[in-house]
């Protein structure tokens, strides 16, 4: 029986751990020998998703600092499965005790309750962000890879609320120069305000962030089922603050018409190039040899201090307001996170794709 902790085929992860337990870490398999790895390449991706950076996240105080238990010698991975942990510090658990009882809305208190008949209410258990942990560690592996094979990953916030980034105005530079993970300085204080605002009425809001992958070889993706768009899809919706997600023009090619949504063709040289890129760099579930390009819609916080409706377990009415720390805005802690488990799903498909042509093992083998 599989418990729904585990993601990927030929290169996963199994992460572990709960919010106010001992730690969190995950447990990496498939991961080739060879690669240079130790906890500082590690700790860079893990800094960028950890609490207390700024007002706009949780005052939970976590180093996050991470430990490599196995599958590394000498600086080195050994092709062996990698451990990794980082333990829980500043945890305040009484901070949760009044929530025992009720139902918080937007989390999974409810449906926890309904599925196993417990729930550990400690900052959510399983369903806490902290969970993501793991998922981070394992991509900082996993980008390691994709960058021996020369792939690179943009990822960024792109709106906050109604607040979006001007394209013409992109600078990837800029992305980790502010608090909000935006590629655009001259929309950061107009949004900056806005969340504010909304911290100051104990209100939260969300946004959507977008993963932009360069220079990743063509036929990449199993057709049907294991599609890289359905793969990567899978991957991101897995993120418990995601509610939707698009590739290319997504659910802009409902208003647009089959002559505006296709990319044409041209020849240029010997090489097929595309005018244009609304399919996001996937067709029939394989990659064409453009940019992919993915977004993920993250939900506000679903902790706030206002006013909310809700019942108890044993089915009375009450009215709650959430106190605690907690991020009025979890977008920019997740910029790192989608891009985490864009790159885990992108080395399993490339793994994958090894067998999709006789030419392919004769190069391994002969």
């Amino acid at each position: 029986m599989s418990t729904g902790s585990n993601f990927g085929k030929l290169f996963s992860i199994s992460t572990w751990g709960e919010s106010h337990g001992e730690g969190v870490g995950v447990v990496i398999d498939g991961c080739p020998s060879g690669i240079d790895l130790n906890e500082e390449i590690i700790q860079i991706d893990l800094d960028k998703r950890k609490p207390g950076k700024s007002i706009f996240s949780t005052p939970r105080k976590e180093k996050d600092k991470v430990k490599i238990m196995s599958g590394v010698f000498n600086g080195k991975t050994t092709g062996t499965p990698i451990s990794l942990i980082v333990h829980n510090v500043n945890h305040i658990s009484k901070d949760y005790s009044k929530i025992a009882n009720y139902y918080r809305p937007g989390h999974a208190d409810l449906t926890y309750d309904l599925k196993y008949g417990f729930r550990d209410y400690r900052g959510g258990g399983r369903s806490s962000g902290r969970e993501t942990i793991g998922r981070v560690a394992a991509g900082a592996v996993a980008k390691k890879i994709l960058k021996e094979l020369n792939i690179k990953l943009t990822t960024f916030t792109k709106s906050i609320g109604n607040i979006s980034i001007n394209p013409d105005n992109f600078d990837k530079h800029e992305i980790w120069n502010n608090n909000l993970c935006l590629p655009d300085k001259t929309c950061v204080q107009k949004t900056e305000d806005y969340i504010l605002e909304l911290i100051n009425q104990g209100d939260s809001c969300g946004g959507i962030i977008e993963c932009q992958v360069d220079c990743i070889p063509p036929g990449i993706g199993e057709p049907v089922f294991d599609r890289l768009d359905a793969e990567l899809s899978k991957a991101i919706m897995s993120i418990g603050s995601v509610k939707g997600v698009e590739i290319g023009n997504g659910f802009m090619t409902t208003s647009l018409t089959g002559s505006e949504n296709n990319d044409f063709y041209r020849c240029s040289g010997n090489k097929i190039i595309k005018e244009s890129n609304n399919a996001g760099g996937i067709l029939g579930g394989i990659s064409d040899g453009s940019k992919v390009v993915i977004r993920a819609a993250i939900k506000p916080t679903p902790s706030i201090k206002k006013t909310q409706k809700t019942v108890t377990k044993d089915n009375d009415n009450i009215d709650i307001n959430i106190i605690g720390r907690h991020d009025p805005i979890i977008v920019p802690r997740a910029v790192i996170v989608v891009e985490s488990m864009v790159a885990i799903t992108l080395v399993d498909m490339l793994f994958r794709n090894i067998t999709s042509q006789m030419n392919n093992i004769k190069k391994i083998y002969l």
